[in-house]
């Protein structure tokens, strides 16, 4: 701390005013933002590694030099052990879509818009950042490679794998370990890897423009990498259809900076990094959860596993004993999922290959209704003013849930939203903010998820929410509109939306 203030005086010309203590990141490195007497705001950084921070700074010269959105660096001192940077302010990426996040992924218009300018900004750092970039300054290692990938992968194994005693063939995993190498480090690439690419590495500014910081791990690399690791983090809970869009986003803004490969070709590699990065934060995860005992870390290892559960699902990756093992893991008891998903018939119909009821041996066989097995099931969600009366049940069978909103606090009653809807983003910025009818959906969630499964189950082919209120057009609309998205994202199955009294009808 002393050498940080000989280097703030030789700076600003005099000691800081105030000194606060920042939060810390994941090296040994400690931050401070000093206070000038002008008022002026700077980041001090004390590091114990003097080649970690020289990649700092270099890169962050580097960068400044391409007009690339970075903190400047203003000061070093000889031994290189501490630096000034320019102060970005306080406001992260992270915490700025936290409501998204906290709302199990329900992300806000808002919060997307500041998603998409990050993924649209990142290839401009990873693509012009590369330029000129002499690669033997990065720390610990200059580039991607075939031994970076497998001192990741044998992390995975002896921090993960092996404490949850899953039996497995050493030899074998070995072998398909290196294949998978191989196929990461097949293509060559001369991008910036900045390898800890995530929304607490970004902050932003007034106007909500992205600004990285803590890169000094990166180097030479594929640019999939850095894309897997920001929209496949387990705890940002990013929905898959969100994750496409982003995807998409960044594939067209990749095409600014440099040739890209076809979509499909770009999707294939992609998912071969995205199962390389999940493999890679299990690996860590295991070693600050079960050795270190951090909550945050054992927490966020459900969510990942998750995620590999996903992979394996849906890829179709060439290293079957790799893959045969990481299903295993995935099945494991203590990674088991609380709802197992409906099975797939061969016509297409969500439903299930048996009874869904355990029945006691003294009550006989159990006889069906006639609405059993006829499958798919169709969702139909209404927002409605009760008003004009409940909504008709056109299916015939009775309807099912109607969910009065009029106990949440209601932005209608407010001049700003009077002639908005539940659809637009101030009233749902109003109805986040104020939280009861995120508690109030919480509860609506848990009561369809069951239905909703249990009708896919029994193969049902019509199920009705009806969500009222005053004037059916704030509380019920947003409501309506999360229920139906909830559903169709979580099911994939077919969801009617209709706003009754807005006039609006679509289906996802």
């Amino acid at each position: 701390m002393e050498r940080l203030l000989k280097l703030f005086g030789q700076w600003a010309g005099g000691e800081p005013v105030n000194i606060v203590k920042m939060a810390g990141a994941g090296s040994n490195r400690e931050y401070y933002r000093l206070t000038a007497a002008d008022g002026t705001t700077v980041v001090g950084v004390v590091g114990t590694s003097r080649d970690e921070n020289h990649a700092f700074v270099y890169l962050s010269n580097h960068f400044t030099s391409r007009r690339l959105p970075v903190p400047q660096v203003l000061a070093v001192s000889d031994d290189e052990l501490c630096y000034l940077q320019t102060d970005l302010g306080t406001m992260s990426l992270f915490d700025a879509v936290s409501g998204g996040r906290q709302a199990g992924g329900r992300y806000t218009l808002r919060e997307k818009q500041l998603l998409v300018k990050t993924i649209r900004e990142l290839p401009n750092v990873q693509i012009r950042g590369a330029r000129g970039l002499d690669f033997s300054n990065c720390y610990p290692q200059p580039e991607f490679d075939v031994n970076s990938v497998l001192f990741d992968l044998n992390y995975f194994k002896y921090c993960f794998l092996k404490p949850t005693d899953l039996d497995f063939h050493e030899l074998k995993l070995e072998a398909n370990f290196h294949l998978f190498a191989k196929d990461l480090t097949a293509e060559k690439c001369d991008s910036f890897l900045y390898r800890d690419f995530q929304a607490r590495n970004v902050m932003l500014d007034d106007n909500g423009n992205p600004w990285f910081i803590d890169f000094q791990g990166g180097r030479k690399g594929p640019y999939y990498y850095d894309l897997a690791s920001f929209l496949w983090q387990a705890s940002a809970k990013y929905p898959n259809k969100l994750r496409r869009e982003l995807v998409y986003e960044y594939y067209n803004s990749l095409k600014n900076y440099t040739e890209v490969p076809s979509s499909r070709h770009f999707v294939d590699r992609l998912s071969l990094f995205v199962l390389f990065r999940t493999m890679q934060v299990l690996g860590a995860y295991g070693f600050r959860g079960y050795y270190e005992q951090k909550k945050h870390f054992i927490d966020s290892i459900p969510p990942a596993i998750q995620n590999l559960r996903e992979l394996i699902s849906t890829g179709n990756f060439p290293y079957p004993y790799m893959m045969d093992v990481l299903r295993r893991l995935t099945e494991l008891p203590q990674f088991a999922r609380i709802e197992q998903p409906a099975v797939n018939r061969a016509d297409g119909y969500k439903v299930a290959d048996t009874n869904v009821y355990k029945a006691h041996p003294q009550d006989g066989p159990a006889t069906f209704s006639k609405y059993d097995g006829k499958g798919p099931l169709v969702v139909k969600v209404f927002s409605f003013s009760y008003r004009k009366g409940i909504p008709d049940d056109e299916s015939g069978n009775g309807g099912g849930y109607v969910f009065d909103c009029r106990s949440t606090h209601n932005p209608g009653r407010y001049e700003p939203y009077k002639k908005l809807t539940g659809l637009d983003e101030p009233v749902i910025r109003f109805l986040e903010d104020d939280g009861e009818i995120l508690t109030f959906l919480d509860s609506v969630y848990k009561l369809a998820d069951a239905h909703v499964s249990r009708y896919i189950q029994r193969g049902f082919t019509s199920l009705m929410f009806c969500f009222g209120c005053t004037g059916g057009q704030h509380r019920s609309v947003y409501s309506a509109q999360h229920l139906a998205q909830h559903i169709h994202e979580k099911f994939g199955i077919e969801v009617h939306v209709v706003h009754r009294e807005q006039g609006i009808k679509f289906k996802f």
